[in-house]
């Protein structure tokens, strides 16, 4: 089976993780002003309107501000954040802004699905599924700790055990089921002993746990993941628009 051709990020998505690294590495430190419009165009050699998007991108993300009148200045030194408006490989995500992604594979095995699983994933509810146990760090940080679910027909975990290592999403791509969507939802959860030594952090921490399912272009189930965040580390966060002028009330 041929890979699947991957798309090129859009430009303005080039310099908006171009300028997030320049925040990250102190070149623009916090409270400092970000170059006017004319020297970033420069800089980046592109149009207006691109840059534009990338500092709204900036702004949305938290990172910076703009004043009325006076600019664009730096707002923190940015945590990692899983924007989830947005479905991204973590470690192509974790490279874009500055970090050394990491991975430890815990455990890749066959399992009988579960009821939720089986329902998750639309497949028999004795059927079995692959399961991978993994833990993404950042910069050698404990970030995430992952529970994946796949159907046993997409994935060989014998043949692709070394690229488990790497992105689910790259490896379903390969697959012939890059996925196009998924359904999130996220809830507070507390760390308990297994999830304290998983991630290192105190035993009664408060996380993140995001449950979500992907889906391929024909709509098709093709992973269910359990995760915990650590929000010291990687934050999950939503940009909300709107809702913009309302009709005066009557």
């Amino acid at each position: 089976m041929t890979p699947a051709t991957r798309k090129r990020p859009l430009l303005a998505d080039v310099v908006r993780a171009e300028l997030s690294r320049a925040i990250i590495s102190g070149e623009f430190p916090l409270g400092s002003k970000l170059p006017n419009e004319e020297q970033l165009r420069e800089r980046f050699d592109v149009s207006r309107i691109t840059l534009r998007e990338a500092v709204q991108g900036l702004i949305q993300d938290g990172y910076v501000i703009r004043r009325q009148g006076s600019g664009t200045y730096v707002t923190r030194r940015p945590s990692l954040h899983n924007s989830l408006d947005t479905n991204f490989s973590y470690t192509e995500y974790l490279e874009r802004a500055g970090s050394r992604p990491g991975k430890k594979l815990i455990s890749a095995r066959l399992v009988r699905a579960d009821a939720e699983t089986a329902e998750a994933l639309s497949v028999d509810g004795d059927a079995e599924v692959a399961e991978v146990r993994r833990v993404r760090t950042a910069d050698r940080r404990p970030a995430i700790y992952s529970i994946d679910y796949l159907p046993a027909d997409i994935i060989d975990l014998r043949a692709d055990r070394k690229e488990l290592h790497g992105s689910i999403y790259r490896l379903l791509t390969v697959r012939g089921h890059p996925v196009d969507h998924g359904d999130a939802v996220i809830a507070p959860a507390v760390a308990d002993r297994e999830l304290a030594e998983l991630l290192q952090v105190t035993e009664g921490t408060l996380l993140q746990h995001l449950t979500q399912v992907d889906y391929d272009a024909d709509g098709r189930a093709v992973m269910l993941s359990l995760e915990w965040h650590v929000p010291s580390v990687i934050e999950l966060r939503v940009y909300r628009r709107g809702p913009g002028p309302l009709a005066p009330a009557d």
